[in-house]
């Protein structure tokens, strides 16, 4: 017995003596061990293991010609900041059901010819990526959309945490004004609320505008059919219209079924005609234009009144 104590008290000095030897906690590093942080490192990398991965690296290469964050590089980014484009747009559309003719993603579409659109107008914009999941209805009891198969819904609280961390995200980086802009009726609510709780947070430093003045589908199709370019007939009854059609017509006539369509007869909706390709080409291109002006000319005067909106959508 003796013999076995001497031997475990003998492993407990030499245990003692070999932890004595070990660095402290925080102490120095040897080889193999990660660096200290370097504040110039960007891109993904170290600046000390490559000069690209330094913040204030030369892009190599010329600016892309894109308004979409996703897009661009970082240094893409960086550098279209520095010349002044600290306004972001942040859209949002959904998943839902639209009729027989339009694809599930049909603001997703829409918001794909019209945030381009608008940041372009604005002249010192971005777009960041759109938003394609919003409150669609409840899954549990397939309300609202939720009853048609293929749509995807967010639990309300989850769909403004998302508009949060986005806007915090941007905020961080330097963007003094981020502006929610929703293609779709469920999305509205968030995005106020969020606008709202991050202006009182930030108080003016950085601005947060909810656009109601975008979405309005209404007053868009009041407008084309006072200029008689686009004028409504009977009804169809379906989750679809011509001034929403040709929106996506702009971005990709293949979301709207449209050859398919023009094969089997059914190039219409609610009494327009959308078979003659070039004329609806045309009517495309004046509803992205003349919902991107509305939509500029809010974002400015809501920018200017600190968030604030002017009026609310029809």
């Amino acid at each position: 017995m003796k013999h076995i104590m001497s031997g475990i008290a003998a492993l407990l000095v030499s245990a003692t003596a070999l932890a004595a030897q070990q660095p402290a906690a925080g102490a120095a590093q040897g080889r193999g061990q990660r660096p200290a942080p370097d504040p110039r490192d960007m891109g993904g990398g170290r600046c000390a293991a490559n000069p690209y991965n330094c913040a204030d690296a030369t892009n190599p290469l010329p600016a892309i010609n894109t308004v979409w964050l996703e897009e661009m590089t970082w240094m893409d980014v960086r550098d279209a900041m520095k010349a002044g484009k600290r306004t972001i747009i942040v859209p949002t559309g959904g998943v839902e059901p639209n009729g027989p003719w339009l694809a599930l993603g049909k603001h997703n579409y829409v918001l794909q010819s019209n945030c381009d659109a608008v940041a372009r107008k604005l002249g010192n914009a971005l777009c960041a990526p759109i938003v394609k999941f919003v409150p669609e209805g409840d899954y549990a009891t397939k309300s609202g959309h939720m009853a048609s198969p293929g749509t995807i819904t967010m639990r309300e609280e989850t769909f403004r945490a998302i508009l949060e961390d986005i806007a915090r995200s941007l905020q961080a980086h330097g963007f003094e004004n981020i502006v929610f802009i929703g293609d779709s009726g469920g999305n509205q609510d968030g995005q106020k609320a969020v606008a709202e709780k991050l202006n009182v947070e930030w108080a003016g430093k950085t601005v947060v505008a909810h656009i109601p003045q975008y979405y309005d589908y209404p007053g868009t199709a009041k407008h084309f059919a006072e200029q008689k370019l686009i004028v409504d007939g009977k009804s169809d009854e379906m989750h679809d219209d011509p001034i929403i059609s040709l929106n996506m017509f702009n971005t990709d006539p293949n979301t709207i079924r449209y050859e398919q369509r023009v094969k089997a007869g059914k190039a219409s909706i609610n009494g327009v005609d959308l078979s003659n390709r070039a004329k609806s080409a045309e009517l495309a291109k004046k509803i992205v234009d003349y919902r991107a002006t509305i939509a500029a000319e809010a974002i400015r005067k809501a920018i200017a009144n600190k968030g604030k909106s002017a009026a609310t959508a029809q």
